[in-house]
C-alpha cells in the first residue's frame, strides 16, 4: 500500500516497470502502470534488465530529483532522519550551488 500524498513529502520513490524487452508476454499496460504512478505520486519508468534499457536511468533519476529537494532546501541532508548518509567523511560538505563557479570566474580579473 502506498502512503498517502503529503505524508512522506520528501521521499523520492520510482516504480520500474521490468522486462520491458517482453512486450508480447505482458500483464500490466504501460498506460496502466504509468497511471498508477501518476495516482500514487511517483516516478515511472520501464526498464530491462536483459539490454540494460533505463536500468541505470533509475539509478540516476532518483539521484537528481534527491539533489533538487537539497538545492530547493525542502531536503537537508543534515537534518537527522533525513534518510541522507554519508559513505565517507570527506564527502559531509555539500557540493556548491551550480552558479557558483561561473560567478567566481566572472569576478576575477585575471
Amino acid at each position: 500500500m502506498i502512503s498517502p500524498p503529503g505524508t512522506l513529502p520528501n521521499i523520492v520513490i520510482i516504480l520500474c516497470g521490468n522486462k520491458k524487452d517482453l512486450d508480447a508476454d505482458r500483464e500490466v499496460t504501460f498506460l496502466e502502470a504509468s497511471r498508477f504512478a501518476q495516482e500514487n505520486e511517483l516516478m515511472f519508468l520501464e526498464t530491462s534488465a536483459l539490454t540494460g534499457e533505463n536500468v541505470e536511468e533509475g539509478f540516476l533519476k532518483c539521484a537528481r530529483t534527491i539533489l533538487n529537494k537539497i538545492d530547493t532546501g525542502e531536503l537537508d541532508p543534515e537534518r537527522m532522519g533525513s534518510g541522507i548518509q554519508y559513505g565517507d567523511a570527506s564527502l559531509r560538505q555539500l557540493r556548491q550551488p551550480r552558479n557558483t563557479t561561473t560567478q567566481n570566474k566572472q569576478q576575477c580579473s585575471c
